[in-house]
């Protein structure tokens, strides 16, 4: 079954046309009018799925969500729903210019989220299984065993070539991480050799590493500042100025260079950093993609909802 995403600008609107010409794509709550299916989506990530649909004899499931939902989890990471969905590899039909900027800081984020979860060196496939994991975590399909356990194993190694495409040119431009060994890279073909896995290092400078931190996606970040607000026991009013402090804009509405401060250097100097990251993480993930899997239960209607879950066991059970 083939995945698709359509962003759209009125979600109720898409709909109202959608049931029109498709109204076998919907589940009940379609008899309810496009109002209703567009209420629903907004709950939990702010997705609607439709599964299980035949286009030319080709079985697809599409997803439906508003352009400014979209735009806000790409940059802030409200949900990780969709930002960790293109962190993957994916083929892009038709991008807006405004996602097209969003998902580039997506891209990024996700390197510097990584690199705060590993070591000093490294290997590809453990950057790109870091960053291929990070939307998992928290996930409660991977919990409850509807999920492949080896799935970020097996789309990193089937898809290395892709993820090489994706973020080389990003982990060139970063100052702080490198190749170990750039002899490989000399070679035209070596995106294409699936056997390479080549070693990288990071600067562990805190000065550096403190910079990451100012950079995650603001709301993420704020759930990791929260999280050390308590363990350093930093009063209300003292944390909620250095959050006014830790904005992107300025006093006229321009961005700040976001350097790192004090706090972040206090945060990164910490052993437990990458322990709170994840569990950020999955604080950031757990509820949203629960909410999507009970709502499947709706959209998809139960007949549908059963027979994904099923078949999601099977190949959780096949592969595992």
């Amino acid at each position: 079954m083939i995945d698709f995403v359509l962003a759209t600008r009125f979600s109720e609107h898409f709909h109202s046309l959608n049931l029109r010409q498709h109204p076998d794509h919907y589940s009940f709550l379609g008899r309810l009018g496009s109002g209703v299916v567009s209420r629903v989506q907004e709950y939990g990530a702010g997705v609607y799925f439709n599964p299980y649909i035949s286009v030319n004899g080709t079985m697809i499931k599409y997803a439906v969500v508003n352009l400014d939902t979209m735009r806000r989890d790409l940059t802030d990471w409200d949900t990780l729903y969709l930002a960790g969905r293109l962190h993957k590899p994916v083929k892009i039909l038709f991008e807006e210019p405004n996602i097209r900027v969003a998902n580039q800081r997506n891209l990024i984020s996700a390197v510097r989220c990584a690199l705060l979860l590993l070591p000093q060196t490294f290997t590809e496939k453990e950057l790109y299984s870091t960053i291929t994991g990070l939307s998992y975590q928290g996930d409660p399909r991977m919990t409850y065993g509807s999920e492949n356990p080896k799935k970020v194993y097996n789309i990193v190694t089937h898809q290395i070539k892709n993820f090489r495409l994706l973020y080389h040119d990003l982990i060139m431009s970063l100052p702080n991480i490198s190749y170990a060994d750039e002899k490989p890279l000399d070679t035209p073909s070596w995106m294409e050799d699936p056997k390479l896995d080549l070693r990288l290092s990071q600067d562990m400078d805190i000065e550096r590493r403190a910079n990451m931190v100012r950079r995650l996606p603001k709301s993420f970040r704020e759930k990791v500042y929260f999280r050390y607000q308590r363990k350093f026991g930093i009063p209300g009013r003292q944390y909620q100025e250095m959050l006014e402090a830790s904005k992107d804009e300025d006093a006229k509405g321009g961005l700040k260079k976001q350097v790192g401060s004090a706090f972040d250097k206090r945060i990164v100097a910490e052993k437990d950093l990458p322990e709170q990251i994840s569990k950020a993480i999955q604080q950031t993930v757990n509820w949203p993609s629960s909410v999507q899997s009970v709502k499947g239960i709706l959209t998809a209607g139960p007949v549908r909802s059963w027979r994904y879950l099923q078949e999601k066991r099977e190949k959780a059970r096949m592969k595992s």
